[in-house]
């Protein structure tokens, strides 16, 4: 299988029929001027609900180890549908479900329920959640990246959120710009084809807009990630040495791995 120029978005899906948010990395601009590196960075939805076919592609790929962001409850209904791959745990408990139960609360109390902008506030602060409190996780996660520079995919339930995160802390860690960083983070919008409500057992109680919300990625989610970084630590470079461990020389060799030339 070969991939198209990354100047086109959509060349970076792999198509798999179930992980359709599986996509690949590479061909980002970073530092110098020289690209991610294709077919080493994967970022993905869940890969609990692998068809054959999908399995056979992973295989090809060379693809050896999986980070998995999902938390235990998420994890143990829908283990990784493909063999042979060394899945590490790198929890991180989705507290939207949280949330969610509170707005349901409300709504059984008779209390005005969920809507669009309430729903945009709720995932604003579940992002600034993921710098606050989920640091520690993301640090182990370069630290995988770091120890072994085989092919790799990293991954939560939907590939939206916790992904996305993940995702744009390690394209911005290798010095690709926050435009690309933006433009990367919204392909799963294009990409997503399951329904990030599914599991929710509130999700029969939300409006419509409030799930559209839910199911998609906004621009305003991950800046707010990014606004707790620069509130709370001062900047991204003094994030990277301070909380995620990557002090110059760490960075440096990150660089080396992932982009190439």
């Amino acid at each position: 299988m070969t991939l198209a120029s990354p100047s086109e978005p959509l060349s970076r899906s792999l198509h798999l029929n179930g992980a359709t948010n599986f996509r690949d990395l590479g061909g980002y601009t970073g530092f110098d001027g020289r690209p991610t590196v294709w077919r080493r960075l994967f970022r993905s939805d869940h890969l609990g609900q692998l068809q054959p076919e999908d399995i056979q592609t992973l295989q090809a790929l060379g693809l050896r180890r999986v980070l998995d962001l999902r938390g235990g409850l998420e994890r143990d209904t829908a283990p990784c549908a493909a063999p042979g791959l060394h899945v590490h745990s790198l929890a991180i408990e989705p507290t939207v479900f949280t949330r969610l139960r509170e707005a349901k609360a409300r709504h059984d109390r008779g209390e005005p329920g969920l809507n669009a902008d309430l729903a945009v506030a709720m995932m604003q602060e579940t992002y600034r959640d993921f710098i606050r409190v989920n640091t520690p996780r993301f640090r182990e996660f370069f630290d995988h990246l770091l120890a072994d520079t085989s092919p790799v995919v990293f991954h939560c339930t939907a590939g939206k959120d916790r992904t996305g995160v993940a995702a744009a802390l390690l394209l911005r860690a290798l010095g690709v710009s926050t435009e690309d960083v933006l433009q990367d983070y919204l392909l799963t919008n294009t990409l997503l084809k399951t329904a990030h409500a599914q599991g929710m057992a509130q999700a029969s109680l939300l409006p419509p807009e409030a799930l559209q919300v839910l199911n998609r990625v906004q621009p305003d989610f991950l800046r707010a990630s990014f606004d707790v970084i620069n509130t709370d630590y001062g900047g991204f470079d003094t994030y990277l040495r301070d909380g995620l461990g990557l002090g110059p020389s760490r960075r440096q060799q990150l660089i080396n791995i992932y982009l190439a030339g």
